[in-house]
C-alpha cells in the first residue's frame, strides 16, 4: 500500500505566527466576503487613449482579464489580500506591481510603449509572484510567441535553444532537458507546478508532455529553487498551461502543424471556458511522424514516432481561493534507431523472422523508410496522470494554503525481438503519489515566507522478459521554507529544505531460461541483489538583487544542492538498448552535494536589453558513467554483443564554470527592428584524477545565436502581428571531453540558420481568424553531429567511413492557430 512521509511541524508553526501576526481571526471560507469589485483603466502613456485588449492577471490567484474597447477591467470574485498583479499588452512594457484588492481603490495605470521586455513575472519557487527583475535566482521565461514561432519535435526541443539550456537527444522524438551542464535526475519537471515523475534516468525516455498544451515555460538555474525537493540540483523547468479565461468566456482553438523533413502532421484542439468561476480547459492532441532524414544518412530508419494526447481541469475560482481537479494522458509510440548498415552499400538493415525462431537481417526498402511503420527495436510510452490543485485563501490579509496531491503511472514498454513483435522485452511499471503543501503567509511589513512539506512514494516493477534494473520502492519527505524581504531597492530571498529518502531494491534471480525463479535454485544467477539505501541531507540558497535604476540590476546568489542516486546508478545490471551499452549500477554510491555561486548584471531600457549571468559550481559525488576495457582495450567482464560497450557508474569530484550573455538592440527609430544575441558556455572538470579524464561527459560545447527580426503591428487591415526572423546558431567545436575508455569522441563545430515569417489574419472588425506560422530549420541543409546527441554513437557506416547517425538535414514547418470565441 502507497503512503506518504510529512514533516509537518514546521506548517503548523507557520500557522500559529499568521494567527498572531492577524488582529482578529479570519472568517470561515463558506461566510468570507469577497473583496469589493476590483477595477481599474489602462491607457498609452503618450496619447492617453484606453488600451484595449491588455491582459490583467493575478497570477497566485490563477484569474485573469482583459481590458474591453476603452482600456477598463473588472473583477468581481477576488479575495482580499496584497497580491501580485501582472499587465501585459503587446508594444509595451509589462507591469508588476502589488495591490490590496480590498481597499475599493481602482488601479489606473498608463503604460508605456517598449520595444524590449524587461517585466515578465515568475511563479516557480517563488513565495510569491515576482518580477523576473527582482529575483536572485536566474530565471529565463519562455512565452508563448516564442513557442509559436520555434518549429520543435517536442517539448523540451522547443525551450532547448534557450541561454544556459540544451537536449540530450535520441532521435527526433527523445529529447532531455540540459540546464548548464546538468542533466538527467538534476533537473525538476513541472507539469504546471506539480513534478512530474517518468522515468528520468534513462536516456531514451522523454518528458510526457503534450507540447501543443504549454503557453509558456519558466527555467529555473541552479539549486535555488527549493519547494520541489532535493533533485532540483540543476534547476526547474516548469511548462505551464495558459491561464483560466475571464468570466462569461468560452473559446476553443485547433492547432494544426506539417514539418517536411519527416512528414510530421500534428493536430490539436483545445475548448476552455468560465462560466460564473467554473473553469475547465480540455485539449486532444494527435501527432504523426516518419524517418527523419540528413544529407550523409538519407532516411534514418526506424526513427519516427506517433503520438495520442489528451490533458485538461475543471474546477471552480471564487473569492476562497480555487480548486481544479487535472488529468493528463500521454501515449507515445517510436522507434530507437540502431544504425545497422549493410557493409557493402550503406544502407539501413533490419531484423526479420525467418521462421522457426531464427532472426536473418535485410536490407531496408525505400517504402519501409518513407512509411509511418514503426519497427524494432521500439519502444511505448504511456504516462496517465490525475491530481487536484487547491490554493485557498486564509484570513483577509492575503494569506494562501496550497494543496498538491497526484497520481500518476508511467508504463514503458520496449520491443526487440523481430520474432515476437509485439511481446515486451522491457516493461517497466512505475507508480508515483506525491503530495505537497504549502502556507503562503500574508505578507508582514514587506517580508513574504512560505513553508511547507512535500511526500513521495514510488513503486517500480518489472513486467517484462529481460531486466536492467531490479524492482524498487522509493519513499521520500521533506520540509521546506522560503522568505523574501524588500528593502527599498533590494530584494532578499532565500531559503532551507531537508529531505530524507529511502529507496529498496528487491533480489531478482534467474534460472536456466533467464527467467526469475526462487531464491536458492541451484544454478541460479543473480541478477539483481537485494539492497536498502538512505539518504537525507539538506539544501539551502540566499541571494540578493539590487535595482540601482529602473533600468540596471544587480544580482548575486549561493546556494547549496542535494541529490541522491537513482535506481540506474544504484542497481542497473543489463543491456540498455536506447544507448547501445551495457550498464553495471553501484549500490555503495553516496548522495550528491554541491555548492553554486551565481552572479550578474542586466541594463534594459526602451531600445537595448544587455545581461551577463555567471556560476560557479563545485560537486562533492558527482556520479557518471565511464566505459570500462579490459587490459587488451577491448569490452570486458561481460559479454555485450557488437558494438555494445560496458559502462559503470563511478564517482568524483567536479567543478562546473560558465555563464550566458545577452545582447538586444532596437535602434531608433526603426523600433520595428530587432537584433538579439545570446552566448552560453560551460566549463565542466572533474577534480583530483588522471589529464585524460579530466572533463565529464555529455556537457554542451560553446554556443552563439543571433537572430535579425522585423516585428510590425499592422500590414492593411487584415494583417497583424507580422513579423519575419533571420537566425545564426553557431555551435563550437567540443574538444573538451570524456575520452577515457573510449567513452566519448570530440566533435566538430557547425553552423546553422534557420529563418522564420508569421502573421495574424484579421477580419474587417480586427477580430483574429488565424495565425499562420512559417519556419525553416537548417536552412542550409548541413550534416552534422551534435555533441549531445546518442545516435552520435551508433554503429559505422563501412561504406562511407562515417561513425554513427547524424542530425535532422532541413526542414520547413508550416503551423495553422485558428482561435474561435463561442461565448
Amino acid at each position: 500500500m502507497m503512503r506518504f512521509i510529512y514533516s509537518t511541524g514546521l506548517v503548523l508553526s507557520a500557522l500559529a505566527l499568521s494567527a498572531r501576526a492577524q488582529p482578529t481571526p479570519a472568517a470561515p471560507a463558506r461566510t468570507r466576503a469577497a473583496a469589493p469589485p476590483f477595477t481599474g483603466r489602462l491607457t498609452d502613456a503618450k496619447t492617453g487613449e484606453g488600451l484595449p485588449g491588455a491582459n490583467v492577471v493575478f497570477p497566485d490567484l490563477k484569474q485573469g482579464t482583459a481590458t474591453d474597447a476603452s482600456g477598463s477591467f473588472s473583477f468581481g470574485s477576488l479575495p482580499r489580500g496584497r497580491f501580485t498583479v501582472q499587465i501585459t499588452s503587446l508594444g509595451y512594457n509589462t507591469v508588476t506591481q502589488t495591490v490590496d484588492t480590498g481597499s475599493g481603490q481602482p488601479l489606473n495605470l498608463a503604460l508605456t510603449p517598449a520595444a524590449t521586455e524587461i517585466g515578465q513575472v515568475v511563479v516557480t519557487g517563488v513565495s510569491q509572484a515576482t518580477a523576473v527583475r527582482r529575483s536572485p535566482v536566474p530565471t529565463t521565461i519562455v512565452d508563448r510567441t516564442r513557442l509559436n514561432q520555434t518549429s520543435a519535435t517536442n517539448a523540451v526541443d522547443a525551450i532547448a535553444h534557450t541561454p544556459g539550456v540544451s537536449q540530450i537527444t535520441t532521435g527526433a522524438a527523445i529529447s532531455k532537458p540540459v540546464v548548464r551542464g546538468l542533466s538527467y535526475n538534476r533537473v525538476v519537471t513541472l507539469n504546471n507546478g506539480a513534478r512530474q515523475e517518468g522515468q528520468q534516468w534513462g536516456d531514451e525516455h522523454g518528458i510526457e508532455l503534450d507540447q501543443y498544451g504549454v503557453d509558456h515555460v519558466e527555467i529555473i538555474k541552479g539549486p535555488g529553487s527549493l519547494l520541489y525537493g532535493s533533485d532540483a540540483m540543476a534547476g526547474v523547468i516548469n511548462f505551464l498551461a495558459p491561464d483560466p479565461l475571464p468570466e462569461g468566456r468560452i473559446t476553443a482553438q485547433g492547432v494544426a502543424n506539417y514539418q517536411t523533413n519527416n512528414n510530421l502532421q500534428g493536430y490539436s484542439l483545445e475548448n476552455a471556458g468560465n462560466l460564473n468561476g467554473l473553469n475547465w480547459r480540455v485539449r486532444g492532441t494527435r501527432k504523426v511522424a516518419a524517418a527523419y532524414q540528413n544529407r550523409y544518412d538519407g532516411r534514418v530508419f526506424n526513427s519516427g514516432f506517433n503520438e495520442w494526447d489528451a490533458s485538461g481541469y475543471v474546477g471552480v475560482n471564487k473569492s476562497w481561493g480555487y480548486s481544479h481537479l487535472t488529468f493528463s494522458s500521454f501515449n507515445q509510440n517510436l522507434g530507437l534507431s540502431e544504425g545497422v548498415r549493410d557493409s557493402t552499400s550503406g544502407r539501413f538493415v533490419r531484423d526479420v523472422a525467418l521462421g522457426g525462431g531464427q532472426v536473418g537481417s535485410q536490407v531496408v526498402s525505400d517504402d519501409e523508410l518513407r512509411s509511418y511503420t514503426l519497427f524494432v527495436p521500439r519502444q511505448r510510452i504511456n504516462h496517465l496522470r490525475i491530481g487536484i490543485d487547491n490554493n485557498l485563501i486564509i484570513g483577509d490579509q492575503g494569506g494562501r494554503l496550497a494543496v498538491q496531491a497526484n497520481y500518476q503511472q508511467n508504463l514503458r514498454r520496449e520491443f526487440g525481438d523481430a520474432v515476437a513483435p509485439d511481446t515486451p522485452n522491457l516493461y517497466f511499471q512505475l507508480r508515483t503519489a506525491d503530495a505537497a503543501l504549502r502556507y503562503y503567509l500574508p505578507e508582514m511589513a514587506g517580508w513574504n515566507l512560505v513553508v511547507g512539506a512535500s511526500g513521495m512514494r514510488q513503486q517500480n516493477r518489472n513486467l517484462g522478459l529481460e531486466f536492467l534494473i531490479p524492482a524498487y520502492n522509493l519513499s521520500e519527505g521533506g520540509v521546506f521554507g522560503v522568505v523574501k524581504k524588500t528593502l527599498g531597492p533590494v530584494d532578499l530571498s532565500g531559503g532551507l529544505r531537508y529531505d530524507v529518502r529511502r529507496i529498496d531494491a528487491q533480489s531478482l534471480y534467474l534460472g536456466a531460461s533467464e527467467q526469475p525463479v526462487p531464491p536458492g535454485t541451484p544454478g541460479a544467477e543473480t541478477k539483481f541483489g537485494g539492497f536498502r539505501s538512505t539518504f537525507n541531507n539538506y539544501s539551502g540558497s540566499l541571494g540578493a538583487a539590487y535595482n540601482a535604476s529602473d533600468r540596471l540590476t544587480f544580482k548575486a546568489d549561493i546556494a547549496r544542492g542535494f541529490r541522491a542516486p537513482n535506481i540506474a546508478e544504484l542497481g542497473s545490471n543489463g543491456v540498455h538498448e536506447g544507448t547501445i551499452r551495457y550498464e553495471v549500477g553501484n549500490p555503495n554510491l553516496r548522495a550528491e552535494t554541491s555548492l553554486q555561486l551565481d552572479a550578474g548584471v542586466s541594463y534594459a531600457s526602451e531600445h537595448v536589453r544587455f545581461s551577463v549571468d555567471a556560476f560557479e559550481n563545485s560537486i562533492d559525488g558527482y556520479i557518471f558513467s565511464r566505459r570500462v576495457l579490459n587490459q587488451r582495450g577491448t569490452d570486458s567482464l561481460v559479454s555485450t554483443g557488437p558494438d555494445i560497450g560496458l559502462f559503470e557508474y563511478v564517482q568524483g569530484r567536479a567543478r562546473l564554470l560558465g555563464g550566458e550573455a545577452t545582447l538586444d538592440f532596437h535602434p531608433h527609430p526603426l523600433d520595428w527592428l530587432h537584433f538579439e544575441n545570446s552566448f552560453s558556455m560551460v566549463r565542466a572538470r572533474q577534480l583530483d584524477v588522471p589529464a585524460d579524464q579530466q572533463y565529464l561527459p555529455f556537457i554542451p560545447p560553446d554556443r552563439f545565436q543571433s537572430e535579425l527580426r522585423g516585428n510590425f503591428r499592422r500590414q492593411g487591415q487584415r494583417l497583424t502581428n507580422v513579423y519575419a526572423r533571420l537566425q545564426l546558431e553557431q555551435n563550437f567545436a567540443q574538444n573538451r571531453f570524456f575520452g577515457a575508455f573510449d567513452t566519448e569522441t570530440a566533435t566538430p563545430a557547425y553552423t546553422l540558420f534557420n529563418a522564420g515569417a508569421g502573421t495574424d489574419v484579421a477580419d474587417k472588425q480586427g477580430k483574429t481568424l488565424f495565425s499562420v506560422y512559417l519556419t525553416c530549420n537548417n536552412l542550409f541543409d548541413v550534416a552534422y553531429q551534435s555533441h549531445l546527441s546518442r545516435l552520435k554513437y551508433a554503429e559505422v557506416n563501412y561504406a562511407t567511413g562515417r561513425r554513427g547517425i547524424y542530425n535532422m538535414g532541413r526542414t520547413l514547418s508550416i503551423k495553422l492557430v485558428v482561435p474561435l470565441t463561442l461565448k
